[in-house]
């Protein structure tokens, strides 16, 4: 089944003809359906959206033939800048879900999209956002098949706020889970870490720097398919977003009551990355990434899923950075590049602002 199929919807589509958007916007009426038509339903057309009902529906034979299990996750994305280099917050909408389902072994088939939208956006951001978030649906193979828009006071939201539900299907026989890493595991990265994260300090210009970074993000689906070919015996997945993959180790040492090891000079940053946190003060461990998921493998498995990876275009820099331990269970360790070790901790509060 093809899930991104072109349509031409059968009504004629409303279009705004003013520049910014009004509290008239959403009031329900026909200006209200003039937004929705001209930003939204001419970016995500497909059958399924265009019938406009309350609710999108789905044939329950169509979902079974991928799998036995139903998938259902939700997130909601406040980013400033709108728009970033690597992405905006419409792209992110779209891989964010995509890789929440994904990471479950799930394949991602349908997309809810709720905005709130402040009054007096330019309607050609919404446009231009919409159409990325089209653009990004198409790409990963799924469809945007219902939504809801509210418009509220200036200065009740910061411009854009979105959330994304997303619907997939586990494929039989897929069973991951952060309580299933054993001793012995080895720790995986697909790249480069902390890429996004810097990107959106950066982009804010409250350090005016002029090194160039651009987010990850990126639906990993794909990837993850190619591990999962390579490496069935996976035992856990997760796309390392807040808090960076520090906060993602400790989650699964917690849930295994295993220890976890890592080793810096094994785990993967850009120089650029590296540098911006030295001059801020930060910890690129706990940098948030759009792109890149942190995998637990049996050992026996870890150089075919390290090569799988590495030959993926979304895995080229992939790394082991560690393996659990019997020893120390709920603790993540680092080995440093000077010969010690220190204790990775859970992120207490917040490194900076929120950027998902």
């Amino acid at each position: 089944m093809n899930v991104v199929p072109l349509h031409k919807n059968p009504r004629r589509l409303g279009q705004v003809n003013v520049p910014k958007v009004t509290m008239a916007h959403g009031g329900g009426g026909k200006a209200m359906r003039d937004l929705i038509d001209d930003v939204f339903v001419s970016a995500f057309d497909n059958e399924t959206l265009a019938t406009m009902e309350d609710q999108a529906r789905f044939r329950l034979s169509d979902l079974a033939q991928y799998g036995d299990r139903l998938a259902m996750t939700t997130d909601s994305y406040v980013i400033h800048p709108l728009k970033f280099p690597g992405g905006d917050i419409g792209k992110l909408a779209v891989c964010g879900t995509v890789n929440d389902l994904a990471v479950g072994g799930a394949k991602p088939l349908y997309l809810s999209c709720g905005v709130i939208i402040e009054e007096g956006i330019e309607v050609e951001t919404l446009r231009e956002i919409a159409r990325s978030m089209a653009k990004t649906a198409r790409e990963a193979g799924v469809m945007v098949v219902t939504g809801d828009t509210k418009v509220v006071d200036k200065g009740a939201c910061d411009k854009l706020f979105i959330n994304t539900t997303g619907i997939g299907v586990i494929r039989t026989g897929i069973d991951l889970g952060a309580g299933k890493v054993k001793p012995g595991d080895a720790i995986l990265v697909n790249g480069l870490l902390g890429d996004h994260g810097a990107a959106i300090l950066n982009a804010r210009g409250d350090m005016k720097l002029s090194t160039p970074l651009e987010s990850d993000c990126a639906a990993l689906h794909g990837l993850i398919d190619t591990l999962l070919a390579a490496a069935p015996g996976t035992r856990f997945l997760r796309d390392a977003t807040r808090g960076g993959i520090a906060t993602v180790l400790n989650e699964v040492a917690d849930a295994s009551q295993v220890g976890i090891e890592i080793h810096e000079d094994k785990t993967p940053l850009r120089a650029e990355v590296r540098g911006f946190c030295e001059i801020l003060g930060l910890d690129p461990l706990y940098l948030a990434n759009e792109g890149k998921l942190v995998t637990a493998v049996p050992a026996d498995q870890a150089d075919a899923a390290l090569a799988a990876m590495r030959a993926h275009a979304l895995g080229r820099d992939a790394a082991v950075i560690g393996h659990a331990t019997d020893g120390r269970p709920g603790r993540v360790v680092m080995h440093t590049v000077f010969g010690g070790r220190r204790i990775v901790d859970m992120l207490v509060g917040e490194q900076l602002p929120r950027i998902c």
